[in-house]
């Protein structure tokens, strides 16, 4: 059976920051007189907060115990600018994306606050590129939960034995789509998560515009 569908996950994916998230976070955390906040810190957080509106509830489970009263709202504005002017695509990501769409309907699903997610997806123009795009803030759970999934596929009208999903996590990308029936290609790039053995295929990030029409035909 022929493939209809192909979705992307965003971060580390198809963009690239151009300065480590730990740097990143600690320009934020300076900008808004906030204490020091370590990324493991933060992602762990993160986690804990898929299915929000913006980054405030997260930063403002870090500041718990905070006595300089920082403002989470501020510190979460600080570090969405930081994270999104840093975005940089991977190389012929456009191309790619409209090389796919004359083929499939092609989706994106990216993990995080609505505000955050969107503000990417905003500053980098790419809306028109797909035929949905599908932030977790807005659902009812995030990835790896197969109802992130779910939602995905009925955005694209494609079932899952009839969909790829191209993502470089195992933890959310490779499980989450697995667990859902959808075939997966995960990204594979240096300082990047090992190979997961539940992923049906592997992409090299540097060839994804190259490689993975021709992938995508052998499924």
């Amino acid at each position: 059976m022929s493939i209809r569908g192909v979705a992307f996950d965003l971060d580390y994916t198809l963009a690239v920051p151009d300065r480590d998230r730990e740097t990143l976070l600690a320009e934020a955390v300076e900008q808004a007189d906030a204490p020091p906040i370590s990324r493991g810190e933060y992602v762990q957080a993160h986690r804990n907060h898929l299915t929000t509106d913006s980054r405030t509830p997260i930063f403002a489970e870090l500041l718990a115990d905070d006595t300089t009263e920082t403002d989470p709202d501020r510190l979460a504005a600080a570090y969405r600018n930081a994270v999104t002017n840093a975005l940089v695509p991977i190389p012929d990501a456009e191309p790619l994306l409209c090389e796919l769409r004359s083929d499939y309907r092609v989706g994106l699903l990216t993990n995080g606050p609505v505000r955050a997610q969107r503000s990417k997806i905003e500053y980098l123009d790419w809306e028109p590129l797909f035929d949905t795009t599908l932030v977790t803030g807005e659902l009812d759970a995030g990835k790896p939960d197969p109802a992130a999934f779910d939602a995905l596929l009925d955005a694209l009208g494609t079932p899952p034995e009839q969909t790829v999903f191209i993502g470089d996590t195992p933890d959310e990308d490779i499980s989450g789509a697995d667990a859902a029936g959808i075939h997966t290609v995960q990204v594979l790039f240096d300082s990047g998560p090992q190979r997961d053995t539940r992923a049906d295929a592997y992409i090299e990030r540097d060839q994804l515009a190259a490689d993975l029409p021709g992938l995508l035909a052998a499924f």
